[in-house]
């Protein structure tokens, strides 16, 4: 990618690239407020974005098209997965507040859970053609590329982190999450 600015760019390639990811971030948000449509609109701020890469520019039209080449009844199945796991998780954390036997053990292993079934999800909206939306395809990838899948496991701590700490910023998160599972999946073996 060439350093230079282009006539008219106030900022420079570095910042644009930047921008292009806040504001898929943001239409990201915004496509997932129907919480079925969260997976294919991963899909789609990371087929934007890898366009990026290629000198395509990020605007609100382009993720549109990707995100309704993205809506089928598979990604809307696919989009009943996470609320379903944040259900399950949430009846066992209430179960560990309880004095049942092997509760330290298991407030770790839901922990473990929930960012593991969080870097999957990533990796499986993150694949490019053919094999979109495969959560068998993103296990298979993450076992094998073990640092991809730390890269994106730092990513999903990070991001709920600024959660925590700035909830203002949720809305631009899925941005960078999308931005992390694409560079990942580019840079996989």
């Amino acid at each position: 990618m060439d350093r230079a600015r282009r006539p008219g760019e106030v900022f420079g390639s570095g910042f644009t690239l930047f921008a292009d990811m806040l504001l898929v971030g943001l239409l990201t948000s915004l496509a997932c407020l129907p919480v079925l449509t969260a997976p294919a609109a991963f899909a789609a701020a990371s087929a934007t974005l890898r366009g990026t890469t290629l000198g395509a520019p990020a605007t609100a039209g382009t993720y549109l098209r990707h995100l309704r080449a993205r809506l089928s009844a598979r990604t809307l199945a696919a989009g009943l997965v996470p609320p379903l796991l944040t259900l399950v998780l949430l009846v066992d954390a209430a179960l560990l507040d309880s004095a049942l036997p092997g509760a330290a053990l298991m407030a770790p292993a839901l922990a473990l859970l929930a960012l593991g079934a969080s870097v999957v999800g990533l990796r499986a909206t993150a694949l490019e053609a053919p094999h979109r939306l495969s959560a068998r395809e993103a296990l298979i990838r993450s076992a094998a590329d073990p640092h991809g899948t730390l890269l994106l496991a730092a990513a999903v701590l990070l991001a709920a982190g600024l959660a925590w700490a700035m909830p203002v910023m949720v809305p631009l998160l899925p941005g960078p999450l999308a931005f992390a599972a694409t560079a990942v999946d580019i840079r996989s073996p």
